[in-house]
This record gives structure tokens, sequence and C-alpha cells, in this order.
């Protein structure tokens, strides 16, 4: 019998104790021979690492034992931080930042040197018994410096930078017969997905070098996950046409060489184009082969080999953000076949492309959201969520299409009455554009609500910015849709899935566009008649909590709001933050300090005056992204207001909770805050949280 109560006062079965006691989170997958390898990040372990492997027979264990976590902080986000060949697995633990080599009979063995590097995306060169990784050397005075190096397996104390110059690397990949390597680089103030450089350069016998040569790229295309056919053909995915699509060429490798030695690459003006004095050898980029604003049009290597071709033109996303190393959304099965998965208005889909006659394909999946794809001869693996599926560990047999789940994410099995579906939206936004999200309804099959009441909002803004949020089940959004509230997962402005030039909209409107998309698709939903306009409140992490605190400050919208490590001084964070992020405000606001007017202008700290109503903040102690400063900052003076106001600190905590009790305190501290605010009594009990001024 359905009981009638309020909004948020429903009791339901998805506790925050059953999210983190049942789930592990899911990440970086590799195949090696038939073994399938994979990563479990495990709350009830402290937020470890876990590198887990299957084999043909079913059996599933865990490779690194206990206290090893498998974790790199390259760019502080890291991922990228395992390679298997043969049986022996090569792994960053996150406590040294050292390599380590494990064979699946024996424990870890410390491979690099006991110095301040970090180590991240490496590929494995059995012929010259070595890896080759991207190196994050903070050694020196200032930023860290960025390389891709070789370490010598016989010895790890035998590291050798093979390139250098340039602010970032990534996708180091080598060719099948091993005589060629590809990278892509960038440099400041770019982010990989404004601007990326696709490098290529032969291998001698010695493991050295030669002369690099530039493939496409420049300030105003960004380039994804190069990868090698078995027959040499080089494929890449490329937003040239708006839209990360698929591209490949065939190099031609008499124009491939070069003298061999360590490779300094020529660094990049302000518009993303190789300095003069760095061009003009043949076999090099030279400035005639420079198209507008940096990009190439066909470098002369290229020329008699095919150039480069486009393959799957259409307006889908192939690519992703690279945020983190290793990122996957293809492979190549054989030399005429890859299979793929591509995003269209915010939802995923696999599907095969032919790659004689240029067809794609759909293969049809429960899935909405699909990532970290693999695939060897026989058969593919990826990770594939849906709005009622959590997160999984799926192998597609590449013959039939049947698919058989390796690990789930989570193993509760959650009544469907008790889970609320993704509805994908659309609504007007400023300027008479179109903004997305999804939205979530309250579902609770053992209650309803007193006739003529609305339900309570909490409009998600994810993190990023530039990011996007997905339709897939996610227990912290359906914690809150089974307790009577609504959800609105906002893909605002300045998201990837919907082509570059929507990504673009957050060029220099960081704090306007998002805010505003974020507050119009509330006000639709409240002039639907959909959600409660009095209580309405806005969460978000990282980026999202700064959009959070704009959207508190600068909008009369929302009645509360929930930052998680958000941003409060963007002047802070620019002076503060790691390199991987040094220069990303200079497209989202401006340069500094030049237009440091900007910078004041967009910071929730300067305004609180503005500021009147309640907020929770919560934070760890050991952010570098967003050090605790800047919430602690914003707490003050909102004690000092008067405003209901709470602070959740976490010790040992970096950029995101991954201890299982802190991501317990955070789910039921902001819906503990949220009922004290908008007056609604709890079905049972959790932890309070101190408030002040309330």
């Amino acid at each position: 019998m359905t009981a009638i109560s309020p909004y948020g006062s429903w009791k339901s079965p998805i506790t925050s104790d059953l999210i983190v006691s049942g789930t592990v989170g899911l990440g970086q997958i590799a195949i090696d021979g038939d073994d399938i390898y994979w990563v479990e990040g495990r709350p009830s372990e402290g937020g470890r690492n876990v590198i887990v492997r299957r084999t043909p027979d079913g059996k599933i264990t865990d490779v690194t034992p206990p206290p090893f976590n498998a974790r790199t902080r390259v760019h502080e986000y890291g991922s990228g931080s395992f390679a298997v060949a043969s049986g022996t697995i090569y792994f960053s633990h996150f406590a040294d930042q050292r390599i380590y080599r494990q064979t699946l009979d024996s424990q870890p063995e410390v491979l690099t040197p006991a110095v301040d590097c970090r180590y991240a995306d490496a590929v494995v060169d059995k012929q010259r018994n070595r890896l080759i990784c991207v190196r994050e050397d903070h050694r020196g005075e200032g930023e860290p410096v960025n390389t891709i190096v070789s370490i010598n397996l016989a010895n790890g104390e035998d590291i050798q930078v093979l390139i250098e110059g340039n602010d970032f690397y990534a996708s180091p990949r080598l060719s099948p017969d091993g005589s060629q390597l590809c990278w892509i680089t960038w440099n400041h103030p770019n982010m990989p997905w404004d601007g990326t450089q696709l490098w290529v350069a032969s291998i001698d016998g010695g493991g050295l070098l030669g002369e690099k040569q530039l493939v496409t790229g420049g300030v105003d295309e960004s380039i994804f996950q190069p990868e090698w056919s078995t027959d040499g053909v080089l494929y890449f995915v490329s937003d040239k046409s708006n839209w990360w699509n698929f591209y490949r060429t065939r190099l031609n490798p008499s124009l491939v060489t070069g003298e061999a030695g360590t490779v300094s690459e020529p660094t990049l003006g302000e518009v993303g184009t190789a300095s003069e004095s760095s061009l003009g050898e043949i076999g090099t980029a030279s400035e005639s082969s420079l198209g507008e604003a940096g990009t190439v049009s066909e470098p002369p290597f290229l020329r008699g080999a095919g150039g480069i071709e486009p393959l799957c033109e259409m307006a889908a996303e192939f690519g992703l953000p690279q945020w983190v190393f290793g990122m996957s959304t293809y492979a190549i099965v054989s030399d005429d076949r890859i299979i793929c998965t591509y995003n269209q208005q915010g939802q995923w889909q696999l599907a095969s492309l032919d790659l004689t006659n240029k067809q794609l394909t759909a293969i049809e999946t429960p899935y909405t959201d699909i990532s970290s794809l693999k695939a060897s001869g026989k058969f593919a693996v990826l990770l594939g969520s849906s709005a009622t599926e959590s997160a999984a560990i799926v192998q597609l047999n590449l013959a039939t299409n049947q698919r058989e789940v390796l690990r789930r994410s989570t193993d509760l099995n959650i009544d469907p009455g008790y889970l609320s579906v993704a509805q994908p939206i659309e609504f007007p936004t400023e300027n008479g554009l179109t903004a997305f999200g999804f939205f979530y309804p309250p579902k609770n099959q053992d209650f309803a609500a007193p006739e003529n009441e609305k339900p309570p909002l909490v409009v998600k803004s994810h993190g990023g910015p530039t990011a996007a949020t997905s339709s897939s089940m996610n227990l912290r959004i359906q914690y809150w849709t089974s307790r009577g509230f609504a959800v609105l997962d906002v893909n605002y402005g300045g998201s990837t899935g919907y082509g570059r030039e929507y990504r673009q909209r957050l060029k220099d409107s960081w704090g306007i566009v998002d805010v505003d998309d974020c507050a119009n698709g509330a006000k639709y939903l409240a002039g639907k008649g959909l959600v409660d306009g009095a209580r309405m409140a806005i969460a978000g992490g990282s980026a999202g909590g700064y959009t959070t605190l704009c959207a508190l400050t600068f909008r009369d919208v929302f009645k509360a709001g929930a930052s998680y490590y958000g941003v409060s001084d963007l002047e802070a964070l620019v002076r503060d933050t790691h390199k991987f992020e040094a220069r990303y405000l200079d497209g989202l606001i401006g340069p500094y300090p030049e237009r440091k007017d900007l910078y004041v202008a967009r910071s929730p700290i300067h305004f609180t005056e503005r500021l009147s109503c309640p907020a929770i903040f919560f934070q760890g102690l050991e952010d570098r992204v967003v050090p605790p400063n800047q919430a602690e900052m914003m707490v003050e003076v909102l004690k000092a207001k008067g405003l209901p106001v709470a602070y959740v600190a976490y010790e040992g905590e970096q950029h995101g909770f991954r201890r299982a009790e802190n991501i317990k305190r955070t789910l039921d501290g902001e819906f503990y805050f949220y009922s004290r605010v908008f007056g609604f009594e709890l079905a049972e009990a959790v932890e309070e949280v101190p408030i002040y001024n309330l």
C-alpha cells in the first residue's frame, strides 16, 4: 500500500551505507592475450586502486596486493596507471609514484629510482625490453617537466628522455613492427580539447628516435587516441569538422626518418604554430604546410602516401576531453574493421566501422554510456552502463555480438520501483540558444506526496567544466529521487558531446554561460510545474562547485546549495593550482594578471553581500587542485554574515572523495542540511552536521 508523505520524507532502501558498501569504481581496461585486466577503486579499502585479472575460464583475482595502490598522479588526475605484456604487469604505486613490476606468481618489485618523478600511459616495447611512457619530473624549481621517456626493464635506473621541449605529452604508441612511435603533445595555454598535435618519428636499431614529423593538429584542432593497425596505418580522432570524427593516414616511411637522438620539439607560439626558425627542412613541418591558426593541411611526408582521409563524417562525437590518460573510444579489430562508440545528444552508441567501405553499423546494447573500449581479434571489452544498469565491465563476442558481464560496480539488486529513469531534456537559455540535461523525477513505489505538493529540486552541475554528465544509473542520484527529490543533471554550454562549437560556448564565459544554463534549466522545470520553485538547490564538485557558488551569489533562483571542493576565488585558483590546469583559465576567463578585473568580477568570494541563502561545503584537506582555503575563506565570510553554513573537511582526501566513510558522510550530510533548510522531516536518522547560524 502506498503511503502519503511529503517529498523528502520518503524512506528509501537506497541508503548511503548500501552505496558505499556495495560499490566499487571501475576503470582502465587492458587485454593481454586471452586475459582481461581492469582497475577497481574500492571505497571499503580506503579508496585503494586494485588491478584485477580475469582468465578465460572465468576466474577473477586481484593482482596488486595490499597496500599497493595502482594510481598515478601525472596531471594530478592520473589514470593510465598500468600496462601488461605476456603476464607481467607494470604499474605506478600511489604512495611513492614509482613504477613496480609484478609477475602473476610474485610480489611487486620496484623498478624506477626513488626520485620525485611520476609516470603514466606506458606501452611495453618488447623488442627493446623497455617501457615507453609519459614522465612528469618534479625535481626542479617551478613547473614540473613533462617528457616521454624509455625505462630499461633490465635496469630501471636507466631512463632516457626520448622527446622533450613541450609542456605536455600523451598517448605514446608503438607501430606493430616497432619501427615508429607516435604521440600527442600540446602547450600552454591550450588544454588537450582545445588544440593538440599528432607527431611521429622512426626508431633506429638502438632505440633512439629519428627526426620527428608533424602529422596534423594545431591550436584549433584537438587530436584524440592515435592507434596503429597491423598494416601500419595510423588512425586517430580529430574535431576539425566541429565533431570528433575518425581519420587515418598511411605514412610514407621513406620520409619518416632522420638523425637519431633525443627529440626536442619546436616551441609553439601563442597561436600554436611552430616557430619559423624551427621549420623548413624536407620532411619536417614547413611554413608552407601550415594552414590557418597552425593547422596542418598535408605535411610533406604524407604526400604520395594517401594524405589524411576522413572515415566516418557525422554529427557525433567519437572522442572525449582528455582529462586523464588511457581513454579509449575505439579499438582496431583488424585491418578492415574498427569497433567504436560515439555520442549523440548525450547518449552513447556502440558500432562497427567497416574500413573498406566506411560503413558504420550499430551494435545493439542496453548501454547509454560506453567507455574504455579495448579489443583483441575475437572479443572486445568495455565499460558500459544505462539508466537502469550500473557500470559494468562487459565482454563482447565480435562474431556473435553476444555480451557477458564480467564485473559490476555494484552487486546490489534494486527493485525498479525505486529507480528514476533519466529523461533527456532541452530547454531555452540565453541568447536564443538551447541547453541540455537529464531530468529525474522523484520515484519510490512505497510513497506518494500529498496532493498539490511539488517536489524540491537539486540541480547537479558537473565538474570540468569541460566534461559531461550522462544518463547512466548513478546511485547517488537515486539516493535523492527515492527520497522524494527531483534532480536535474545539466550539460551546460561548454560540456562535451554536442560538438566543438557547443564546447566553446564557455570560452571567456565561465561563471556566466554555465550559471545561466543551470538557472534556466531550473526555471524551465518550475515553469512546467514539475518542481517547487521555492525549494530549488544547486550542487556541484570542483568546477561544478564554482558554478554552484556563482549561481548562489550572482543569481536569485536557488534557495540553497552544496559545494564539493568548489572554487570561490579565481585568483587563488590560478595562483595555486597544478601545471595541467595552470593556464586553463586563460580560455575560460582570460589571461592572468592582464584580465585581473574579470577574475575579481567572477569570484563569489568578493560578492558575498549578494549571497542570501544557506550553503554547505565539503572539502579534502590534501586537495592540490582546489586547495582547502578556497572553501574556508567562503565559510568564514558566510559565518560572519550570519547565513546558515556548514563545513565538512576530510583528512587524507584529495580532489574527490574515495573513502567509504567520507562518501557516506557527504551524502547524508547534504541531505540533512536540506532537511533543515527546506523544513521536512527525515524518514530515518542520519549523522548530523554542525550548521552555523541556523
